[in-house]
């Protein structure tokens, strides 16, 4: 597969990809599901929910000189550990960076023929609300309704109040 332009998200679909097993793969969801740190209340609002996700998710990037930092979570572990995969694959990027992810590298993981069609639709909607933050933040959108609403997400904080949001 052709490199997705983030070093950690190659390792993490080679890692997928090279397990012959479907079980080990939702393992190692799970095991990634378990390391995610929960997201305060404070930052659960409508403004911050993955639309399309049959589980409630909840995804809030934040740029601090120039790199987008992550934090999420959802009530399903599965949904949860898809969450925190792209969390950690997204880490650190710039916004042009993960605007630029091409979601073809989810078929390369082999996740798909282990997931259901809801849980499949509801990774790719993860991914496109956190590459819809992303372009808020590409385009200076701190908290604009056009980049917050549909999306489902992004940060109502500037890197300058030195806030995580």
């Amino acid at each position: 597969m052709a490199s997705t332009g983030s070093a950690a998200l190659d390792r993490i679909v080679e890692r997928l990809a090279t397990a012959t097993d479907p079980k080990r793969r939702y393992e190692y969801v799970l095991w990634l599901a378990k390391r995610l740190d929960p997201l305060p209340e404070a930052l659960r609002s409508e403004e911050r929910k993955v639309r399309g996700c049959v589980s409630q998710v909840y995804v809030v990037g934040d740029l601090v000189e120039g790199k987008l930092h992550w934090q999420g979570d959802s009530d399903a572990q599965i949904t949860k550990g898809l969450l925190a995969l792209l969390i950690e694959g997204l880490e650190g990027l710039t916004p042009q960076q993960v605007v630029a992810i091409d979601p073809a590298f989810i078929a390369a993981t082999g996740l798909q023929a282990s997931l259901t069609p809801s849980r499949a639709n509801g990774f790719l909607n993860i991914l496109r609300a956190m590459q819809a933050q992303a372009a808020a933040f590409e385009a200076g959108r701190w908290a604009s309704e056009e980049a917050i609403g549909a999306q489902g997400g992004g940060s109502e904080r500037s890197p300058e109040d030195g806030s995580k949001g």
